[in-house]
């Protein structure tokens, strides 16, 4: 039977306990916003001031208003100009360039007579990711310049005219997607962490023997380590969801009240296997190290946060589902950029309160009162 009283006075003694540990308190408080500000600002999937290079064979008009296009762009940086294509591998070599542009003799000849121009784009390819979307964004920003020549020598009448609008992120910036699920991410390794030393910093300092000598049952022993922690993980969620909107302009478009309601299921089910961990290894070293792999990794690598969980493998597809961060990462994007309501996040919602519960067994099936002989 779980007694009220019994749970708040273990809570008590945790909160008193934790109070007096400097070390927990700063990972507590002051590890998930600096890890929110570091990784915020290291992360990026924009990509921007490709270096550039151009080789202009035709030296017309024309070839010159093509490269004012690209450096108007936004997306390119002029770093030189070579005498020849020839050049390309001594530039890409030395990484003086990403991207060499060739302008052959007779481009302009070619807008003006109503041909199609050629125009040769070399890429260092040794960074596939940039090299894709640099060639993204030369072929739209000559395809921009193509049309707007066509236009002007009215030669070239659009059947229709591409109306393309961006939803929940309108200018593409790859902090409105990372910063939320770092939010996902950073709470998961945080709580885990916290927790992971409760038990087994009584086992270590010997003070489990006076806990093993009162009434208190093990649920309750559980439960009134978890609700300070708790109660500090909701304020890290808080803290780091307006530290986004206020220093990243993340926006938040959904229900601060579901994104809470969502938090303490995940929340409860991190904590839980912190205390799993802390109850089995009995260690405080272990506990952290087991702790830090059994989160971290999988929660950076397998929750969709770095990648597309549509574009791994299927056996690796399968082993995200025990991720509960993959959960929990919908929930902030969906809330953040999208606005959405429990309707849309009932699922995730579902498999969090699974995740709970999950947890919370877990810790109180590996937690012994009994000293070892």
């Amino acid at each position: 039977m779980l007694d009220p009283v019994r749970l708040l006075a273990v809570a008590r003694k945790e909160t008193i306990q934790l109070s007096r540990d400097r070390r927990s308190l700063l990972l507590a408080f002051a590890l998930p916003l600096l890890l929110l500000v570091l990784f915020g600002y290291a992360i990026s999937w924009d990509v921007r001031d490709i270096a550039l290079a151009v080789v202009d064979q035709d030296r017309s008009p024309e070839s010159r208003a093509l490269v004012e296009t690209f450096l108007a762009s936004g997306y390119f940086r002029l770093v030189e100009r070579p005498a020849s294509p020839t050049e390309a591998h001594r530039l890409f070599a030395r990484g003086r360039a990403k991207l060499l542009l060739v302008i052959p003799p007779g481009f302009a000849t070619d807008l003006g007579a109503g041909r199609a121009a050629s125009l040769q784009a070399l890429l260092d390819g040794s960074d596939a990711n940039t090299a894709t979307i640099a060639l993204g964004y030369a072929e739209g920003v000559a395809r921009s310049f193509g049309e707007r020549v066509a236009l002007r020598g009215e030669r070239f009448v659009p059947a229709f005219a591409a109306d393309s609008r961006v939803w929940f992120n309108e200018e593409l910036e790859s902090r409105n997607m990372i910063v939320p699920g770092l939010v996902a991410v950073i709470m998961m390794v945080i709580a885990a962490l916290l927790t992971s030393l409760t038990i087994a910093r009584e086992w270590e300092r010997g003070t489990m023997e006076q806990l093993a000598a009162t009434p208190v049952g093990r649920l309750e022993i559980v439960l009134g380590k978890l609700l300070p922690y708790l109660a500090i993980g909701l304020f890290d969620v808080a803290a780091t969801s307006a530290l986004g909107v206020v220093l990243f302009d993340v926006p938040l478009r959904g229900s601060i009240f579901l994104l809470a309601a969502l938090t303490f299921l995940f929340l409860v089910g991190a904590l839980g296997l912190g205390l799993f961990i802390s109850a089995a290894t009995r260690s405080q070293v272990l506990a952290t190290q087991i702790a830090l792999v059994g989160t971290f990794l999988p929660a950076f690598l397998l929750s969709g946060f770095m990648f597309s969980i549509e574009a791994m493998p299927k056996p690796l597809q399968a082993i995200t589902f025990l991720v509960p961060a993959r959960y929990f990462l919908v929930v902030t994007r969906g809330i953040f950029l999208k606005g959405v309501g429990v309707e849309v996040l009932a699922t995730q919602a579902l498999l969090m309160v699974a995740f709970a519960a999950a947890g919370l067994a877990l810790a109180v099936r590996s937690f012994r009162k009994e000293l070892e002989p």
